[in-house]
């Protein structure tokens, strides 16, 4: 039977409050639960209940379990996504990214909630590159963030192992690869390359690239995403299963910069608004210099596929640009 009540944690953010529109759309009711440290109130979609809350404090986390009625499920998005912020402060994400997971499980077994989905990161695998491992590969993350992520992932499975649970913990795992789309931050420079792109290009400053523009990442919209979480959330095939979520395909940072730069302008009618330009900086610890998502087995299991064209997700996320920015006004 499908899950009634589900909560989202971080639903005030980009994936999360797509995610939420999604289920409601689908006839769930939705819980949101968000710090609105990069998250913003006017994202949580109408008729979702709302929280501001810190998932890592159990005092402010246990209310979105018991006030609007009981949870049957969590989709557990909230974390923070900066591989810089990753190296200044360690502590940061892993109070966040693991501690908040911690006390996401706490709750769901307090709660008897039968159903977890987790966002985890493509970051977990080993090595410098990450060309279309199977979700089997070895992970041994090279940055402090995607070590926070695979600890979260360890957490939530071996409690889903454990046989002294009252109500079993049916759980599953997204290693989610580098979504963008509509409601991507434009003023956060430290997460989401496309949205800082666009940032830059609004506000008129350079787009910084960080090495040679030619490491690579697997995009992958939005909506494709949450179709995935969506169609997994009372499908019993996917208990316990681990899935790469990306588009199946890599393309150059340089290659994503330019691009936007094209579409920027294209869109603006030659206005000037896609007057920045391209510079490059030293490369940053932790990158992986190809990434691409081998997603056949999410394919199999829930007859999924990436339906978003890159171009046409870029095109629709610019358009959002146009019609909610102000050109030339920093919103940070």
């Amino acid at each position: 039977m499908s899950p009634t009540r589900v909560l989202v944690t971080g639903g005030a953010g980009f994936i999360g409050s797509h995610l939420a529109e999604r289920l409601l759309a689908d006839g769930h009711e939705v819980v949101v639960i968000d710090d609105e440290s990069t998250g913003r109130r006017e994202n949580v979609p109408a008729g979702a209940e709302y929280i501001r809350g810190d998932v890592a404090l159990a005092s402010e986390l246990a209310p979105a379990f018991e006030r609007f009625g009981p949870i049957d499920a969590v989709c557990h998005v909230a974390g923070r996504a900066s591989l810089i912020r990753s190296f200044s402060d360690p502590v940061g994400d892993l109070r966040t990214n693991t501690l908040g997971t911690l006390r996401v499980i706490g709750q769901c077994l307090r709660h008897r909630v039968g159903r977890l989905l987790y966002a985890s990161s493509m970051t977990v695998y080993a090595g410098a590159e990450s060309v279309g491992p199977s979700e089997d590969t070895s992970c041994a993350p090279i940055s402090y963030y995607g070590v926070t992520k695979y600890a979260g992932e360890r957490y939530v499975h071996a409690t889903a192992a454990r046989r002294d649970l009252e109500v079993p913990l049916n759980v599953t795992t997204f290693r989610m690869y580098s979504v963008y789309g509509p409601r991507q931050a434009l003023d956060n420079p430290y997460q989401g390359v496309l949205g800082i792109f666009l940032g830059n290009l609004v506000r008129g400053e350079p787009m910084r690239i960080f090495g040679d523009g030619l490491q690579t990442r697997d995009f992958i919209y939005v909506a494709d995403v949450v179709d995935a979480w969506a169609r997994a959330l009372a499908n019993s095939v996917t208990y316990g299963q681990i899935y790469n979520l990306g588009s199946g395909r890599e393309r150059t940072i340089l290659d994503l910069a330019e691009q936007a730069l094209a579409a920027m302008d294209q869109l603006s009618g030659g206005a000037g608004l896609a007057s920045g330009r391209i510079v490059h900086e030293l490369a940053r610890p932790g990158e992986q210099r190809r990434v691409e998502a081998r997603i056949d087995k999410l394919r199999a299991a829930l007859g999924w596929e990436p339906a978003t064209a890159f171009e046409r997700g870029l095109a629709q996320t610019i358009a959002w640009v146009q019609a909610t920015q102000d050109p030339g006004v920093d919103e940070s």
